[in-house]
């Protein structure tokens, strides 16, 4: 059953006087020939054979050119409706098939356009890569580009609720790194240390940092010694006893910092390439590890932490993205520009392009040619029968009137000739 009958978005308007013009215009030509014929025929008529022999071949001509003006005339109007009203069968061909017509033409498309062999034909005579690289090295076409996407971001963060992604976000994180085996990766990162001899900095720098705070807090240290020691020594030995001890500790402090072979240095780095042999091989130092992960992740700093990372990710990128003088708007823009340059130059990436590019496309007609010729189908039929009738005779109407006037003259000569040939052979 036909589904409502809507105002079809044809090419052409009613509303267009210049198609209009022209289709009158063609009409009245191929009216007015057939109204001289006709003339002329009644004017032989009147005439008779009497005037001379000329006036039957002239006769023969303008009632050969009526009945062809006539035919033709008939076939042109049975397309858009009933000539003068009358429901002849097989006429008003347009607004009685209109629906087959539809789906007749959305299969023909299917079948001869939108099939894999003609549009992969098609794109191999086209720089798809080449074509595509042009239009993003135009000038200013990076920048309009980047602010495009730009602006698409913010659209897109503004369409998502923040205390729906947030809850979201955060379950992710937390179930990420609780699947996620703590040993192993903290293994990988003191290997990294170690290799580069990073932990030696380390501790070299942790020696001088205690170094700063034994001087800077030496009157602490000094009166700390004053409260513990027995009221019956006297002072000066206390001096005596902490400043010697004060010293051998910076002393110690100095030696270690400025000895890389130092046996406490050794010591330590043995020790650290224990602790990530074990990290790897022994299940209880990994356990350890585990559950102090564990307790992170459960501390109120780290669980508000992670609520809060797709706000802040989310604003950090909106902001970015919306000002033109950003590193992520100037990053994307170079990423334009370098995209267009290696998809004009560089053979390697215009080859995989072209070849992705007729993959995709040969994949997007089989997978919805048969959706293109029912919307086809489905659009014409929901075209109003009369309307759409008027449209098309807007469109092909004009050119429809030659064949009234192509049968007006070729049926004339016809008769003529044939009258001709009947007269030679009488």
């Amino acid at each position: 059953m036909p589904g409502p009958q809507l105002t079809a978005p044809l090419a052409v308007s009613l509303d267009d006087p210049e198609r209009a013009r022209d289709l009158t215009r063609m009409k009245r030509l191929a009216t007015s020939l057939f109204l001289l014929a006709a003339v002329v025929f009644l004017a032989c008529v009147l005439l008779g054979e009497e005037a001379g022999a000329w006036v039957g071949y002239v006769r023969a001509t303008a009632e050969a050119s009526m009945v062809g003006a006539l035919a033709d005339w008939f076939a042109v109007t049975a397309l858009f409706r009933h000539p003068m009203g009358l429901p002849i069968p097989h006429t008003a061909i347009i607004p009685r098939k209109k629906d087959q017509i539809g789906t007749s033409l959305g299969t023909f498309v299917q079948e001869n356009f939108l099939t894999r062999t003609v549009v992969e034909d098609r794109l191999d005579h086209v720089d798809v890569p080449g074509r595509l690289g042009a239009f993003l090295a135009a000038p200013g076409r990076a920048e309009r580009l980047a602010g495009d996407a730009a602006a698409a971001l913010g659209a897109l963060t503004d369409l998502l609720r923040d205390e729906d992604l947030q809850p979201a976000v955060a379950a992710l994180v937390d179930r990420k790194l609780r699947e996620t085996p703590a040993a192993p990766a903290v293994a990988r990162v003191l290997e990294l240390v170690v290799e580069g001899d990073r932990h030696q900095d380390v501790l070299s720098a942790g020696l001088t940092g205690l170094a700063n705070f034994l001087a800077e807090n030496r009157v602490v240290f000094r009166a700390r010694l004053g409260d513990a020691s027995p009221a019956w020594v006297p002072d000066w030995v206390d001096d005596k006893v902490f400043d010697r001890v004060f010293e051998l500790l910076r002393g110690f402090l100095a030696e270690v910092g400025e000895d890389p072979r130092h046996e406490l240095r050794r010591s330590y780095d043995k020790r650290l390439r224990a602790y990530v042999h074990a990290l790897r091989t022994d299940p209880a130092t990994a356990a350890r590890v585990e559950h102090f992960k564990e307790e992170l992740l459960e501390h109120p700093a780290v669980r508000t932490w992670s609520g809060s990372l797709w706000s802040t990710a989310k604003n950090t990128v909106v902001t970015a993205a919306a000002d033109p003088e950003s590193e992520l708007r100037a990053r994307m823009i170079g990423l334009i520009r370098s995209g267009a340059a290696l998809l004009q130059s560089d053979p390697t990436v215009r080859e995989l392009v072209q070849r992705r590019v007729r993959s995709a496309a040969g994949w997007l007609v089989e997978r919805f040619a048969a959706d293109a010729a029912e919307l086809v189908g489905t659009t014409v039929a929901r075209w109003d029968t009369e309307e759409t009738s008027r449209r098309i005779e807007l469109q092909v109407g004009r050119d429809l009137q030659w064949i009234r006037v192509n049968g007006t003259v070729v049926g004339g000569l016809a008769g003529l000739v044939i009258y001709t040939i009947a007269q030679l052979l009488s």
